[in-house]
């Protein structure tokens, strides 16, 4: 296994092309590995079953120690073969070997429930510094278009949004050669980059509005960008209903007047987002020009009170830094 890891890492270095199949770049790595974890299985069960048992448990041990070693191997070639033709090839190619190890482990080795999740760590890290090395140059072009709803006082959110997700699906077919499960997940990354950075600028206190009126309309701003987002990205693929109410919630605490309405809200919130913190909410209230300081220490409150996290919760404000 480990030869087969050194003549695939030299074929990375040397800027060697993947092979495609079915329309999609790949690696013969996986299929070398499990073949020889599979004959071992099978030479051993054919002297004893016992054997074959103890065996078993060796090949797992060897297995993790492999998959360690690859996404170490893995790591080095995208941070040192950067500047490659074949760079990107390889990197999906990758991300694709993912897909045969795990279904190696899941359907055809039979191994206690508890272990696939430890063994399958590296190909999880593996697969996620892989997704964020082919999206890093999409989210750098993004940057500066999301930074003109606050250079502009949010005067035409809808056209920026517009031209932001314009961008993006004109870079879609990049990803093209990935599995279909692979492609699913990179796209629930761009929705997440894309709620995350909007309320980014939305929590940058740049922007008070001191009456209901103007908050009702930045409000409605927010619930049409909320759908062109959701719109877009699960037409493309992505799985994350999870954060279909990170906007319009937020739109909807904006544009109510009543604190006590507004706390109903912001607890109902912090339920589905538990990482929502009062740092969070004060960015949000800020916008509300008219809301007096005891006000907002009162709205503030309903978060010391544990309302039960829906679970399973996955990181959206954890990400968002407030100063």
């Amino acid at each position: 296994m480990a030869r087969a890891l050194e003549l695939e890492s030299q074929r990375w270095s040397q800027d060697v092309a993947p092979q495609r199949l079915d329309g999609r770049c790949h690696s013969e790595l996986a299929i070398d590995v499990i073949q020889i974890i599979s004959q071992g299985q099978a030479k051993a069960e054919s002297i004893t079953l016992d054997l074959g048992t103890q065996i078993k448990h060796m090949l797992l041990v060897e297995l993790a120690a492999f998959l360690k070693s690859y996404q170490r191997a893995f790591d080095e070639f995208l941070e040192r073969c950067k500047q490659l033709r074949n760079y990107r090839a390889n990197v999906i190619a990758n991300i694709n070997n993912c897909l045969s190890f795990r279904m190696f482990v899941d359907q055809k080795w039979q191994i206690p429930q508890d272990l696939p999740s430890h063994l399958l760590s590296p190909l999880n890290e593996l697969k996620s510094h892989g997704i964020d090395t082919l999206l890093q140059n999409l989210f750098g072009v993004l940057k500066p278009l999301f930074k003109r709803f606050t250079q502009t006082r949010w005067a035409a959110p809808t056209q920026t949004l517009e031209e932001i997700i314009s961008v993006v699906g004109e870079r879609l077919p990049e990803f093209s050669e990935l599995q279909d499960c692979f492609r699913e997940e990179l796209m629930e990354v761009v929705h997440l980059h894309l709620v995350k950075e909007y309320i980014i600028r939305l929590s940058k206190r740049r922007l008070v509005l001191n009456t209901a009126e103007k908050q009702q309309q930045l409000a409605g701003h927010i619930r049409a960008n909320a759908e062109l987002i959701q719109h877009f990205c699960a037409q493309n693929g992505s799985p994350a209903t999870w954060l279909h109410r990170a906007l319009p919630t937020l739109a909807e605490i904006i544009r109510l007047q009543d604190p006590s309405a507004i706390k109903i809200e912001v607890a109902t919130y912090a339920t589905w987002y538990p990482d929502f913190s009062k740092g969070h909410l004060s960015a949000i209230l800020a916008v509300k020009g008219n809301l007096s300081s005891s006000e907002v220490r009162s709205i503030r409150t309903i978060l010391d009170i544990n309302t039960g996290a829906h679970e399973p919760s996955k990181s959206l404000f954890s990400l968002i830094k407030v100063g």
